[in-house]
């Protein structure tokens, strides 16, 4: 079984930084891939990054360039580095995990980020 929680989040100020944590706490099987994606009121839910085992990854346009994801893969964590954060980066952030077991992804509780301008 994975369980996953989230920490990092916060408010911050616009050109600030944040990190974000997610990690495993309850299996020891490996995951494939984990990523993050984030929702805001009123908008879509978005896909922000993607980080593969072997740390090929992958980001939206949005946050290219200003978000980092990397992975511990022993402890099955995924870690999203926030710079230059914009207001329009407010939402919760979701971690997933994905597994070679099921079709649907695990799901962290999600953490809050918030960008004050």
């Amino acid at each position: 079984q994975v369980q996953l929680v989230e920490s990092g989040g916060g408010l911050v100020q616009a050109g600030g930084s944040l990190r974000l944590s997610c990690a495993d706490s309850g299996s020891t099987f490996s995951i494939n891939a984990m990523g993050w994606y984030r929702q805001a009121p009123g908008k879509q839910r978005e896909l922000v990054a993607t980080i593969t085992s072997g740390r090929s990854t992958t980001y939206a346009d949005s946050v290219k360039g200003r978000f980092t994801i990397s992975r511990d893969n022993a402890k099955n964590t995924v870690y999203l580095q926030m710079n230059s954060l914009k207001p329009e980066d407010t939402a919760t952030y979701y971690c997933y995990a994905k597994v070679p077991w099921r079709a649907t992804n695990y799901w962290g509780q999600g953490t809050q980020v918030t960008v004050s301008s």
